[in-house]
């Protein structure tokens, strides 16, 4: 039978849920609807990291679940709160990042049969959610919480939504969960005996396999299998958050977006964590050929032969299948295989990469790519955002430790980069307090563009002690549209931006901020700003790129995505 002395505050039963799952870090836009739970967490030692805008907030706890592989916890409130969250909420669902929105809104007794907007609904998120719930009774609270976080985290990890009337956080309650008990980690599904041995058959009748690695590869820890495979000749072609789990040493190890221009010459295919989305042709032709042979890994059985039949489709967590398949590969013995014909179809396209951006009259894009990645640590995290600038550092930038690449792809929402660092920062230093690893550093790469959207989370950063390097690549608009529109009407239409001094902006928040506009400044001021640890750090690069763009630099591809279209659901080019 309860007691009263066994109840507890609603905000403590979802502190202590929280710490139930190793949350120790929450991000908030500051709103009267969640002071309990802030008041609740900043007592237990929580790092309570503010923000400017809800985008950001969730885009934050995002960044940290990237890092750390718990649920990133966003408080927001419901009536502004939320619709301004959107755009957060859906990068972390395409990412498929298990980020839980708290969402406080009005007492039951507020709301009215003709108010403007309806307090409790939740329509609005749904769509990018991977749940999305409203607590109906304060006794409740630990249980649904706790519901929520599982399912962040299970089977492919996505975002959800968690709303309540702020009154239910004061009253106290019988916990209704435990407690104290510790968290079982997710079930890592296998694949059958028989699936396995298809692979085997598929696999040793290949001449020229590939695998393509994405975030999914990476949350399983399959990054040492990947790299047996890779020792034994197998091409690994890694994506997302899967970048570095096989060191991109241009022989077995590639980002890619730079080996989709060789995968049209693979035999078979194994898509280890990986979505056939737009940005692999959606596994069809002309990207792969029609006669390359299927194998796909994932845990959603809704994702097995989604946009291609697929020969074996095996409903597997990734590391847990590519052991079994390389124990089996192991036992019926291979000879392994000749991975140079990824770098023999791509020479042309890395020479002339190569040769590109050496210009001493002006910094171009590949330059500053070129000069940030030879000083990132050997462990840093490096964030990328914006779109010119995101594209020519594909081309140019190796990774080559696991967990240390993050931008905001698949949805490509520009801006993001900003809050998805801030909250990197939170994560890796929650990591180094529980190892006692040093912690690692974070660097972002952006556009001016870019920059722009969430700027305002530098004032974050300082407040809450978090601080990274930020170097904006500033050509002064927005890169697709200076580079596309010449072609399409001989001119720009809104591309450009005022010259705006984006160090001076930094130095108003509170960080250091540097311009550099010659070739003799780019790596001295680097230099420099890595050895800033204390604050964040702006360095702004002035950029040119007067010649255009060589499509054989480029690492976007979308006319075959247009030749996709045409071949396989009979629609043109659109004009």
């Amino acid at each position: 039978m309860s007691t009263q002395t066994n109840r507890l505050t609603g905000a403590a039963v979802m502190r202590k849920v929280l710490e139930r799952f190793g949350v120790k870090t929450v991000f908030a836009l500051a709103g009267a609807s969640q002071t309990l739970l802030l008041d609740e967490c900043e007592n237990a030692d929580f790092r309570i990291v503010p923000s400017r805008h809800e985008s950001a907030t969730v885009g934050a706890a995002d960044g940290y679940s990237r890092v750390t592989g718990k649920v990133g916890i966003a408080l927001v409130n419901v009536d502004q709160g939320m619709p301004n969250a959107i755009t957060g909420l859906q990068q972390a669902f395409e990412a498929c990042s298990p980020v839980v929105v708290l969402v406080g809104r009005e007492p039951d007794s507020w709301t009215q049969p003709e108010l403007d907007f309806d307090h409790g609904i939740l329509g609005l998120v749904q769509p990018v959610t991977k749940w999305a719930r409203t607590v109906q009774s304060a006794a409740r609270l630990g249980e649904y919480l706790e519901a929520a976080c599982r399912r962040a985290l299970a089977g492919r990890p996505g975002p959800v939504v968690l709303a309540y009337p702020k009154d239910f956080l004061k009253g106290l309650v019988d916990p209704g969960v435990e407690l104290d008990t510790p968290v079982l980690p997710n079930p890592r599904p296998a694949p059958t005996s028989e699936d396995v041995g298809k692979v085997i058959d598929l696999m040793q009748a290949a001449k020229r396999p590939l695998i393509i690695a994405g975030s999914g590869s990476f949350r399983s820890g399959a990054g040492p299998i990947l790299r047996e495979f890779a020792n034994m000749g197998v091409p690994v072609a890694t994506h997302n958050l899967g970048r570095g789990l096989v060191p991109e040493d241009d022989r077995t190890g590639w980002g890619w977006p730079l080996a989709q221009f060789a995968a049209h010459e693979a035999d078979l295919v194994i898509w280890a964590g990986a979505r056939m989305a737009k940005k692999f042709g959606y596994g069809l032709s002309p990207r792969f050929p029609p006669t390359a042979k299927m194998i796909q890994i994932d845990l959603a059985a809704e994702e097995i032969g989604r946009n291609r039949m697929v020969e074996v489709g095996l409903v597997a967590d990734s590391r847990t299948a590519l052991a079994a398949i390389m124990a089996d590969l192991k036992a019926r013995g291979s000879d392994g295989y000749d991975p140079s014909w990824v770098k023999q179809s791509l020479q042309e396209r890395l020479t002339v990469i190569a040769d590109s951006g050496h210009e001493e009259d002006h910094i171009h894009p590949f330059r500053l790519a070129r000069a940030v990645n030879a000083r990132l640590p050997d462990d840093a995290i490096f964030v990328q955002d914006g779109a010119s600038i995101l594209v020519r550092s594909w081309a140019v930038t190796r990774y080559a430790h696991e967990g240390g690449y993050m931008d905001t792809m698949p949805l490509g929402s520009m801006g993001m980069g900003t809050p998805l660092a801030l909250g990197a920062v939170a994560g890796a230093k929650e990591v180094a307090a529980e190892t006692g690893q040093p912690e690692r550093r974070v660097v972002m790469v952006t556009g001016d563009g870019a920059f722009g959207f969430y700027c305002a989370e530098l004032d974050s950063a300082t407040k809450a002690g978090l601080p990274f390097l930020c170097v904006i690549s500033n050509n002064g608009g927005w890169g697709n549209e200076i580079h596309t529109q010449p072609r399409q009407v001989g001119r720009t239409i809104n591309a450009y931006f005022a010259d705006t001094r984006y160090d001076t902006i930094a130095q108003g928040f509170g960080a250091a901020g540097f311009r550099v506009e010659a070739v003799s400044e780019l790596d001295q001021t680097l230099d420099k700003a890595l050895n800033i640890n204390d604050k964040a750090v702006v360095v702004e690069v002035i950029v040119e790129e007067p010649g255009g763009i060589d499509p054989r630099t480029s690492t976007l591809l979308y006319h075959d995505v247009e030749q996709t279209r045409a071949e396989h659901f009979g629609e043109g080019p659109q004009r």
